[in-house]
């Protein structure tokens, strides 16, 4: 058999969905633990005694498209330091690309829903 876009022979659709998968619940994952350490301070009585104010739909979009951004940016470097010979680690790489491109579908889709529901309400009547 001849390897599929030079990656390795091997990997049939099922596992690439899987592979996706996994990346995705990972990435679940990190999110909640990141959601869940701003809290421990004001649970453990903070200075103070402030609650914390919930963020606004903005800050959390603009936190998402950072942590995306982040992602590319982390990608690129490890695909240059690859392609210099500074990395030998393929896996590093192809994982981080991976990781960088559900992060970009993954936010498509989510403007995708935005500006669905955008064009949905402007076709409300008052």
């Amino acid at each position: 058999m001849n390897p599929v876009g030079g990656i390795g022979g091997g990997g049939s659709i099922e596992q690439i969905i899987a592979l996706r998968q996994q990346i995705i619940d990972r990435s679940k994952v990190l999110t909640d633990l990141h959601q869940a350490k701003p809290a421990a301070p004001s649970e453990a009585g903070g200075i103070g005694g402030a609650e914390a104010q919930p963020t606004s739909f903005g800050d959390s979009l603009k936190g998402a498209l950072d942590s995306v951004n982040a992602a590319q940016s982390r990608s690129g470097e490890l695909t240059a330091a690859y392609e210099r010979g500074e990395t030998t680690d393929i896996a590093k790489v192809m994982l981080a690309r991976q990781e960088a491109g559900v992060a970009f579908e993954a936010t498509l889709q989510v403007r995708n829903k935005l500006l669905s529901a955008y064009q949905e309400t402007m076709r409300m009547g008052i």
